[in-house]
């Protein structure tokens, strides 16, 4: 058996305290944690902390040692992001946003790659150099932006999807960028030969992906979802990501591109919601354990040695991107205050530019030396975006006459519905088409895998997952919708449901199936809008068809079912009132009853 040598975990260790310390104290500043890792990195790498731990032995244990042990395991934060992108995506949205994405998206990466190529050209880099860093540089940090327009809640503003579409773009532009690297990288051979050596084995993953994706992928989820089993559903989401860049690996592309289509092929099935919040989590982790490797090998010594030209480099990028990015948006007529947003949310570098340019050093393309001071610039701007999405707001704030006669842009995400029908089978579809008759849009869940698969297939807006979740239901779009319906046949799931959503949507109608009169005043005490009883609604229509069939007339019939059924709620509701004061009374009572006890225990002084 192999010694415990606690060195070995030391590495993850530190990452796990950062991720627990940098996380909740920029969330509660307000700021993107991406810097938090990015400075954490900075300042526990090697050359950091790490460099004075050489003098002072008590530092070794809170630096890292060793970047490259955490590096490959990093790597898979770039691919979870590709993949989450790729699960945002579909063709309709596309097309919502095609005018911006591809137009100003273009111009964007293409005007910027031109100028600051040029620029390079201009300090002496070679043509291939030249034209790996403008396009590297020409990126922007779709995990800094997002998140700081997200916190500024500027995400759903004409500038907020205007910079979405340019940052779709952008993601869209990785996959051909890095092919072109490798293309750039060959040296020796025809260039016949060297096409057909690097295409074949590319065309041949991609081929199996697509094609094995769409035969293999929708199947392998519907056995996994009919098991029932959160883990075996984690399991078969992981294998999914990690298996398709694996695959696109091996045929000498990245890992994330693989991810990604995958993500694309996923993004149209009845799973996505439930694989979104299931790969959300470690996302979100191992993108920080990303940053965290990115910050950490980043050489501070360049800076102080030439801290002009680092410097001067970074502030370059900026104001080069910025105005090409304005006078993109001003070719495509957008508004000058939302052009002037999004040329500053944009000038910084990304965390793309990372990834390019680490592969354009290992195929030759780009020297060691240039490859390092960009990335030491790119992570120097990127320390900026929060302070340029604060100048950015605030220019936002001030009205202007130009933004409100601007032509709008379309929501990226498509019309929200209108209501949730939580647990879809009869009772929930008759609900479904109820909404439809008076044109109310819904989106409907359900844990049945078959019943989401077929009723998909006619055309039901239908997606499988565990609507017990908050985050799925928040991914389903709660925060926006008017309504959440719930007909599921699962008393204690139903009433966490209620509980939850109420808590988190004060307002929101929340109407919800109950499966008898006991089970309806808990659910008016939880905070239910309106609870419907089986076994009272029953008996009221068969009281209905009895009363009709003895010759009663209708109208009578149905004012007098309607005086009841207002009876029980009524009934109902005080019975859940003080059934809730109650317990209040109860918990205040038995803390009392413990404060006297422990006053009692103590001496008088």
């Amino acid at each position: 058996m192999t010694p415990f040598a606690p060195e070995q975990y030391k590495e993850t260790l530190i990452f796990l305290t950062t991720a627990g310390v940098v996380v909740p104290l920029f969330r509660r500043l307000k700021i993107s944690p991406v810097l938090g890792f990015l400075g954490a990195g900075v300042l526990l790498g090697p050359y950091g902390l790490g460099a004075l731990a050489e003098r002072l032995s008590w530092l070794a244990p809170f630096a890292f040692g060793n970047v490259e042990q955490i590096a490959p395991v990093a790597e898979f934060g770039v691919v979870f992001l590709l993949f989450m992108i790729g699960l945002e995506l579909s063709w309709q949205r596309l097309a919502i946003i095609g005018r911006l994405v591809f137009g100003l998206g273009a111009l964007q990466v293409v005007g910027s790659a031109a100028a600051l190529g040029g620029l390079a050209l201009v300090l002496k880099e070679s043509p291939t150099s030249a034209t790996v860093l403008g396009f590297a540089l020409a990126l922007s940090s779709t995990a800094i932006v997002i998140p700081v327009l997200a916190e500024a809640k500027r995400l759903g503003t004409t500038a907020g999807r205007t910079i979405f579409a340019v940052l779709l773009f952008q993601d869209l532009m990785v996959a051909p960028l890095l092919f072109m690297v490798t293309m750039l990288g060959i040296r020796g051979g025809g260039l016949g030969m060297a096409v057909v050596e690097t295409l074949v084995p590319a065309l041949t993953g991609l081929s199996v992906i697509v094609l094995g994706g769409r035969l293999i992928m929708r199947p392998l989820f519907r056995h996994v979802a009919a098991a029932g089993s959160t883990e075996f559903f984690m399991a078969a989401c992981l294998l999914v990501v990690i298996g398709t860049g694996v695959v696109t690996a091996i045929s000498g592309l990245s890992m994330g591109l693989g991810a990604f289509i995958a993500g694309i092929l996923l993004a149209e099935t009845e799973y996505r919601r439930e694989i979104e919040v299931t790969i959300e989590p470690f996302k979100g982790l191992l993108l920080g354990l990303f940053f965290v490797s990115i910050g950490a090998s980043l050489d501070l010594s360049q800076v102080f040695s030439a801290p002009l030209r680092i410097f001067g480099l970074a502030l370059g990028v900026i104001i080069v991107k910025f105005f090409v990015n304005w006078f993109a948006g001003w070719i495509l007529r957008l508004p000058a205050r939302v052009s002037t947003e999004a040329a500053l949310m944009l000038a910084p570098g990304g965390e793309f530019a990372f990834v390019i340019i680490t592969a354009a050093v290992a195929a030759k393309a780009t020297p060691v030396a240039s490859g390092a001071d960009v990335m030491v610039a790119v992570t120097l701007s990127m320390f900026a975006v929060p302070l340029l999405g604060l100048f950015a707001k605030s220019l936002a704030s001030r009205p202007s006459a130009l933004e409100r006669a601007g032509p709008s842009v379309p929501d990226t995400d498509g019309p929200a519905p209108d209501a949730i029908i939580v647990g879809f089978g009869r009772v929930g579809q008759l609900v479904g088409d109820m909404l439809s008759v008076h044109a109310i849009r819904y989106l409907a869940v359900d844990t049945d895998p078959g019943l989401v698969n077929r009723l998909r297939a006619e055309g039901r807006d239908i997606y499988w997952g565990n609507a017990t979740r908050p985050e799925f239901l928040a991914r389903c779009g709660l925060g926006k919708a008017k309504a959440l319906i719930i007909t599921m046949d699962t008393p204690a799931d139903t009433e966490t449901i209620v509980g939850d959503s109420r808590a988190a949507h004060p307002d929101l109608t929340i109407v919800a199936r109950a499966r008898d009169a006991h089970h309806a005043t808990s659910l008016y005490g939880l905070g239910v809008s309106d609870a419907v009883p089986e076994t009272i609604e029953a008996s009221l229509q068969l009281s209905e068809a009895v009363l009709v069939d003895m010759g009663v007339p209708m109208g009578k019939v149905i004012a007098s079912i309607h005086e009841k059924r207002d009876e029980f709620r009524k009934l109902l509701q005080p019975v859940a009132g003080r059934a809730k004061a109650e317990r209040a009374i109860q918990n205040v009572s038995s803390h009392e009853r413990m404060n006297k006890r422990q006053s009692k225990s103590q001496p008088e002084g």
